[in-house]
């Protein structure tokens, strides 16, 4: 099997997206590979592919639970063997699972950075095929980096004591110059092949408004948003708490989400909301990279984040379905001061005057010098975002609130995409869904693990009769027409038969 019959197998596509292929046959060939690409890109499919392809394991680290369990349940709708290996499991299950690893059950196998150097899983991994290692979020060992986490440092020891060196795979999606060098030696990769797709999302919509009434703009936002899946940020557990209730109390199904919170109710709100049983999470930055929710409509920043890296990490959690949604940054004046406070107070408790803290505090300063130009910016704001990253952006996009002058509140419908369905057509589309999520609920997934968005249109604009047909719709394929084609192919002829006796 090759590459693009793998990719239609599995994932129902006949194309890839910007800068797959070229990864994925860098991968296949060998090297160790360094991969920038931004959130909703799609860089998940750029090592499951090849491990399909590949003998043996993928062993991907990983930084958070969330992001494997979401990721694994993905990987068994497509039908991919996948498991996770970390704290969420029991004693048992962790001794279950990882003597299933050791049997070669699985193609892919996650895990937590501060798992790899402990007795059972290093037996594991000394005895298993490991054929690729892929680190996600690489940054995260950088302590220059915006999600610095000490324990990606033990990747290098844990890659030296394998009885075999696999290729490398390390994937980020934001990273500086800095970070990008120090991912490189951290890491310790042997003359990676590098390929960066590029930091612009194109279906992403960025405005800064500049709100009188920061609460009242969020729930007249959110009121005109509807049915949409969408993130709001705020900067203190405090005011995640006094928005969701305010949001709850006009008939909105929004949920908090922040570090304050009993674990459990914590992970039941992500889950709530992942599954659709709530449209709305309100959260601190604690709401962070383990979120793989694809059809996210907007991400509204409540309060002005620290810096521009931040920024884009939460705010390219919206529209990784490729469909058109909205970055919205609420600005105030005295966001400045006190983000520009918390720095010098964390920077006198830490009592540390060596010379690469005073270093590493400078560059916090700036970092926050441009995160607040880019709010109060003129020009374009894609520019001024990919100018950040070191991209050059020629003429002005007229996709930002700069370039059309607008207020974003007032033009979120003409913004956000048009479903162009005839009536009939949405009737049928709606159908469509509603057999989804009972789907969904039947496999214990979230709705967009069976078919996304996209693929539902598609299937009520061509409405396929046979298997054979199904599998042509974009994102559908040979395993998902398998498990779940029957049954949308018979909500589809019940729906024509009764329009053809009307």
């Amino acid at each position: 099997m090759d590459i693009y019959e793998a990719l239609k197998k599995y994932y129902g596509f006949t194309t890839f997206r910007k800068g797959q292929e070229t990864i994925i046959k860098h991968i296949l060939a060998g090297p160790d590979t360094f991969n920038i690409m931004p959130t909703g890109a799609g860089k998940s499919l750029c090592y499951q592919l090849p491990a399909v392809l590949m003998p043996g394991i993928t062993l991907v680290i990983s930084p958070l639970i969330s992001l494997m369990q979401d990721q694994v349940r993905s990987l068994l709708a497509r039908g991919i063997r996948g498991a996770y290996l970390n704290s969420s499991l029991t004693p048992r299950q962790l001794e279950k699972a990882t003597e299933n690893a050791c049997n070669g059950m699985y193609k892919i196998i996650y895990a937590a950075p501060e798992r790899l150097l402990s007795p059972t899983f290093m037996r594991f991994a000394v005895n298993s095929r490991i054929s690729l290692i892929a680190v996600d979020e690489a940054h995260c060992i950088s302590r220059w980096g915006h999600d610095f986490r000490p324990s990606y440092r033990k990747i290098p020891e844990f890659l030296n004591q394998l009885p075999l060196h696999p290729p490398v795979a390390a994937f980020t999606a934001t990273a500086t110059e800095n970070v990008r060098q120090d991912i490189v030696r951290l890491i310790e990769l042997k003359r990676p092949a590098l390929t960066s797709t590029g930091f612009d999302r194109e279906n992403l919509y960025f405005g800064v408004y500049a709100a009188d009434n920061r609460a009242r703009y969020v729930l007249d936002y959110v009121k005109k948003a509807g049915n949409q899946s969408g993130i709001i940020y705020c900067m203190s557990r405090k005011r995640v708490d006094e928005l969701a209730l305010l949001l709850q109390r006009n008939g909105i199904s929004a949920l908090p989400y922040h570090a304050g919170m009993e674990d459990e109710i914590r992970k039941r709100n992500q889950e709530d909301f992942t599954y659709d049983r709530a449209k709305v999470i309100v959260a601190t930055s604690a709401f962070g990279m383990g979120i793989d929710k694809p059809d996210v409509r907007y991400v509204i920043h409540y309060n002005m984040p620290m810096d521009i890296e931040d920024y884009y990490q939460q705010a390219g959690r919206a529209g990784r379905d490729g469909e058109k949604s909205e970055c919205i940054l609420l600005y105030e004046s005295k966001d400045y001061r006190i983000c520009r406070d918390m720095i010098e107070k964390s920077a006198e408790e830490a009592e540390d005057d060596s010379p690469q803290f005073q270093k590493y505090v400078e560059m916090k300063r700036s970092r926050l010098h441009l995160m607040m130009r880019y709010a109060t910016s003129k020009e374009c704001l894609r520019k001024r975002l990919l100018n950040y990253f070191g991209e050059s952006y020629g003429e002005d996009c007229g996709f930002c609130s700069v370039c059309q002058g607008k207020n974003p509140v007032v033009e979120y419908d003409q913004v956000r995409k048009e479903i162009c369905l005839s009536k009939e057509n949405e009737q049928l589309y709606e159908k469509l869904k509603a057999h989804r999520a009972k789907t969904a609920y039947m496999a214990s997934v979230p709705s967009y693990a069976v078919l996304s968005d996209a693929s539902l249109r598609e299937l009520a604009e061509k409405r396929p009769k046979t298997p054979e047909e199904m599998k042509k719709i974009q994102g559908v394929g040979d395993i998902k027409t398998e498990r779940y084609g029957r049954g949308f192919l018979r909500v589809i002829r019940s729906f024509e038969d009764q329009h053809r006796t009307v």
